[in-house]
């Protein structure tokens, strides 16, 4: 779950969605809360995401949303359509974060930080560490 906030001005809300925009295309799209903040994008509560208006001329695209904010499209299209839309406005793709061994399970996370630990069997004593 996540714990950012909407970037609305005096909106303190959870964030469960997330805008990106493309200033070349005239493009909107608002979608699934993303699972990094980046700089191409804004997190928004429900209110603020359903809310929303563009400016004239310019294309708004939803992507669809279950009750908790979450994309009921496959992870993999939205990944896509992030890149896509990022492409059009000139800032690099955020690349997938590295695989980890099916033994390191995480114990907490904070915006790009996790606490994970080495659960690999008994015995051996987890090890504590941070990938960001």
């Amino acid at each position: 779950m996540s714990t950012r906030s909407c970037r609305r001005s005096g909106c303190s809300n959870r964030a469960r969605a997330t805008l990106t925009f493309s200033y070349a295309d005239r493009a909107v799209v608002v979608g699934p809360l993303s699972p990094a903040r980046s700089a191409g994008g804004q997190d928004l509560c429900l209110a603020h995401s359903e809310s929303l208006s563009v400016p004239r001329g310019w294309s708004l695209s939803r992507l669809p949303l279950d009750d908790l904010g979450q994309s009921a499209a496959d992870p993999g299209d939205l990944r896509a359509l992030a890149d896509a839309v990022r492409e059009a406005a000139g800032i690099e793709p955020v690349p997938p974060p590295p695989a980890l061994p099916p033994s390191i399970v995480t114990l907490a996370e904070r915006r790009h930080l996790k606490v994970v630990a080495d659960a690999s069997g008994p015995g051996r004593p987890g090890r504590l560490g941070s990938v960001g």
